[in-house]
């Protein structure tokens, strides 16, 4: 009678302690807000009752410091290498996911062995795993933050460098800046026009630059589905082919440039400028203006990175995408303050017009094929 009172006893008490072993492990998902990736795995937790039956605790590192330590201090306690850190992660006990589909795959595998669930896992290798002999390593084909492979060429920069290229080589910005250029230099200045170029240039900057990353941060927040991301695709192939009709048949139908009805009202915008202020004043006003013919590649980039980057690295691509865009506006200030004519200039403009397009055409076709094809 001894032995089954003690044995009792010895029962109950065990199972209490097993109980605490399983409420204390923790499954740690660390995520930033407005990061496209981590929207995917909390669609996936929540639709899958995850919260509720893991004990997955949610931090937030984009704008939580102390989050961010933790995260950090997390993984450098399981020497995980910098570059193999990013959001979405999920930590439980030595085993790290990082990146959406390998979390998305991997996550209830995982979690049943790591709380102690065994006989639910299966032999299959994991991406990110630890061991005592070997701490975790991110696999070759995991995607980080960003949506890329640790190896791979990055095709999100080279999207954005050539969507700004297109941008660069519009017509409609050679020519406002021209008509620009001639205006001050009427007035016999030439250093007044070399201030109200720069500082013209650099109010098409600033502007552009806000309008993408509020347009960025609007996307962001409405958490983009596959579906649109195709939709940015497709943007993207419809303004390489209407590119590539203003290089056959120029001034037929649809034309990718300033609407020829707006045209006299922003000459008369622009010949009203007689200085440097001026000129940054109305370097806003004329970026409406130039909205038709520059904003198609501005919003296939945009959508790209509210799909694929997280904010800070979003707000760089911006930086660099305008800095391209406003760049030949500079070359063309300077060549113009050395003496270069903007009679000549424009007459080269008007002979490269079609040129112009193609090349446009040709990069937007390369950018609407690569997204399709998935391989951004």
């Amino acid at each position: 009678m001894k032995q089954f009172l003690l044995f009792g006893l010895f029962f109950l008490f065990l199972i209490p302690a097993v109980i605490f072993a399983q409420e204390d492990k923790v499954i740690y998902f660390f995520y930033g807000i407005g990061c496209p990736h981590c929207s995917q795995v909390e669609e996936y937790f929540a639709e899958h009752d995850l919260y509720q039956k893991y004990p997955i605790e949610k931090r937030e590192i984009y704008f939580d410091h102390d989050n961010a330590l933790f995260f950090n201090q997390t993984l450098d306690a399981l020497q995980v290498s910098a570059s193999g850190r990013g959001v979405p992660t999920v930590v439980m006990g030595e085993t790290v996911l990082v990146g959406d589909q390998l979390i998305i795959t991997q996550f209830i595998q995982k979690a049943d062995v790591y709380l102690g669930d065994e006989n639910q896992a299966n032999d299959e290798p994991v991406a990110i795993e630890a061991s005592e002999a070997k701490a975790p390593v991110v696999d070759d084909q995991v995607e980080d933050a960003a949506g890329e492979t640790a190896d791979g060429f990055d095709l999100t920069l080279a999207a954005v460098v050539g969507a700004s290229i297109v941008d660069a080589i519009n017509p409609c910005a050679f020519a406002v800046l021209i008509i620009l250029m001639t205006t001050i230099l009427a007035s016999g200045n030439g250093k007044k026009a070399l201030k109200s170029g720069f500082a013209f240039a650099a109010s098409i900057f600033i502007s552009y630059f806000l309008m993408g990353l509020g347009l960025y941060t609007a996307l962001g927040m409405g958490n983009l589905s596959g579906v649109f991301f195709r939709i940015v695709g497709w943007l993207a192939i419809l303004l390489g082919l209407l590119n590539l009709k203003d290089f056959f048949w120029y001034g037929k139908g649809f034309l990718m440039e300033v609407p020829m009805s707006w045209r006299p009202q922003l000459k008369r915008l622009i010949a009203s400028v007689s200085s440097p202020l001026g000129a940054f004043g109305i370097g806003f006003l004329v970026s409406l203006f130039l909205l038709p013919c520059t904003s198609g590649p501005y919003i296939v980039i945009l959508g790209m990175l509210a799909k694929k980057s997280q904010q800070l690295q979003a707000v760089l691509y911006l930086l660099l995408y305008n800095l391209i865009f406003v760049l030949p506006m500079i070359l063309i200030t300077l060549a113009v303050y050395k003496g270069f004519d903007p009679a000549k200039a424009e007459a080269l403009r008007q002979k490269q017009l079609r040129l112009l397009h193609l090349i446009a055409g040709i990069i937007m076709l390369g950018m609407g094929s690569v997204i399709l094809l998935g391989w951004i």
